[in-house]
C-alpha cells in the first residue's frame, strides 16, 4: 500500500499544530483520557481510518485500557465490559460520527444518556474528540494513509 499523498495536516503550515491543540483541549474537560480514546477507536472504526484504528489502539493501551475492551469496542453494545457512562459516550460518538444515516442524526435518547453521565465540560471534550477523531479520519482516508507508516 502507498498513501496518496503526504497528510495534508502535515503540508499545511500551523495546520497539525492546530488540530493536535484541538486534541490536547479535549482532555481538559474531565472525561477520563481512556474514554476519549475509546470514542476516537469508534469513530475511526466507522469511518474505516486504519491508520486512527492502529494509533487509538496502540494509545488506548498505553493509556490501561486492557485488551478484551479494546477488541470488544466495535461490538460494544453486546460486550460485558463497558459501563453506562461508557455506553453513553460510545452512542454519542456513533451518532455524530454517522450524521448522514437518520433524519433525527444525534436523538434525544442518544443525547440524554450522554448528559445522565458527563456535565456540559465533559460533553463538550466528547464532541471535541469525537469531532477532531473525523478530520483525521477524513484526511487519512482520502489520502490513503498507511497504517504504521508514521
Amino acid at each position: 500500500m502507498q498513501a496518496r499523498m503526504t497528510n495534508p495536516a502535515k503540508l499545511v503550515p500551523d495546520a497539525m499544530k492546530a488540530i493536535m491543540a484541538l486534541l490536547e483541549a479535549c482532555k481538559q474537560g474531565g472525561v477520563p483520557g481512556t474514554m476519549l480514546e475509546l470514542v476516537h477507536l469508534r469513530a475511526s472504526q466507522i469511518n474505516g481510518c486504519s491508520v486512527c484504528v492502529d494509533m487509538g489502539s496502540r494509545s488506548a493501551k498505553k493509556a490501561g485500557e486492557s485488551d478484551e475492551r479494546l477488541w470488544a469496542v466495535a461490538a460494544w453494545r453486546e460486550a460485558p465490559y463497558f459501563t453506562d457512562a461508557e455506553r453513553a459516550a460510545l452512542a454519542l460518538a456513533e451518532a455524530v460520527t454517522r450524521l448522514s444515516d437518520r433524519a433525527d442524526p444525534v436523538p434525544d435518547e442518544i443525547w440524554d444518556a450522554a448528559a445522565q453521565h458527563y456535565d456540559e465540560q465533559g460533553l463538550s471534550s466528547l464532541l471535541l474528540m469525537i469531532s477532531a477523531t473525523n478530520v483525521f479520519n477524513r484526511l487519512n482516508v482520502a489520502t490513503r494513509a498507511v497504517a504504521g507508516a508514521w
